[in-house]
């Protein structure tokens, strides 16, 4: 499975990883296919780490790309076609940040690792501890 993490669940595998459920984390330390991590969270950090709403993360954001490396996460980067997707949804949901990870899914066919219900909204598979109701117990098609 080629998951791609939402960006508070990045910021969790770095800062505390009791904040994931067990099947997410032990996905995620297995490697499961691919682990791909966006330039949109990066984006994200920068701008809440800016804000002060993330200040545990500055130590992260001068070595962003490394620390990203060092997990043997994938990067993915953002494109015209994803941002044009990203702004063609229908879904009434205005996070941008958001948008655009839900297009990077569908269109890259990842499967998204998010605690945010809002994602449902989205025609992108996202993968959490619940509800429970593939056959692999772990995903669900929002």
């Amino acid at each position: 499975m080629r998951l791609l993490l939402d960006t508070h669940v990045l910021i969790w595998w770095w800062t505390d990883r009791r904040l994931l459920p067990d099947t997410v984390d032990s996905m995620i330390e297995s490697g499961a296919d691919q682990i791909f991590v966006s330039s949109v969270s990066a984006w994200e950090i920068a701008t809440k780490a800016r804000l002060g709403k993330l200040p545990q993360l500055l130590p992260y954001l001068d070595r962003y790309e490394a620390a990203v490396a060092d997990a043997d996460f994938r990067q993915l980067n953002l494109t015209m076609r994803h941002g044009l997707h990203a702004g063609a949804y229908e879904a009434l949901h205005r996070d941008p940040f958001d948008r655009m990870l839900a297009a990077q899914a569908e269109l890259e066919g990842l499967v998204l690792v998010t605690r945010d219900p809002a994602f449902i909204t989205f025609p992108c598979e996202t993968l959490w501890h619940k509800p429970l109701l593939s056959e692999q117990g772990l995903a669900y098609r929002g």
